[in-house]
């Protein structure tokens, strides 16, 4: 705990590191998305995130060791952000909570297809996905299975519609 935490209560310490408007939503785009690079995060963000305020959390987010910062070898003046582990370790909470939204939330059929094949999936299918997450961050071996192309086709598939 540090002198800040308001407690040493484990879901306060987890709010205080990721609990605020925009973090999840930049580790749900670098893991779902595919998103690694600043301005794909800015120009693809469905909820439109600020410049100053991406920057901000990228910089937090690396900070509490959830996300890595690389210069990228094909544009010297681009940084990739990779999850860590303990980012991917995020997966099964982010299903949960993409399985509550889509069942209480007026959340749309499309945004809402990838957390429904997950919660479908349940902890069997968040295991594959962590493993693939692994080996595109890690540089883990690929697992047989992509659920990322899984999701992928799926949430295109419904955007098509």
């Amino acid at each position: 705990m540090t002198k800040t935490s308001r407690s040493g209560c484990p879901i306060n310490l987890t709010l205080e590191m990721i609990g605020d408007n925009w973090s999840l939503i930049v580790v749900r785009d670098i893991m779902f998305g595919g998103r690694r690079h600043y301005r794909d995060l800015l120009n693809k963000s469905e909820e439109g995130i600020a410049s100053n305020i991406l920057a901000d959390r990228l910089n937090k987010l690396v900070d509490a060791g959830l996300l890595t910062k690389t210069n990228d070898p094909a544009h010297k003046q681009k940084s990739i952000y990779s999850l860590t582990e303990p980012a991917i370790q995020l997966v099964p909470m982010l299903a949960i909570m993409g399985a509550w939204g889509t069942r209480h939330t007026p959340a749309s059929r499309e945004l809402s297809v990838r957390a429904k094949l997950l919660d479908e999936g349940g902890p069997s299918t968040w295991s594959i996905f962590m493993d693939e997450l692994r080996h595109i961050h890690l540089g883990a071996t690929q697992p047989e299975r992509s659920i990322i192309q899984e999701l992928t086709t799926a949430y295109e598939a419904a955007m098509a519609k």
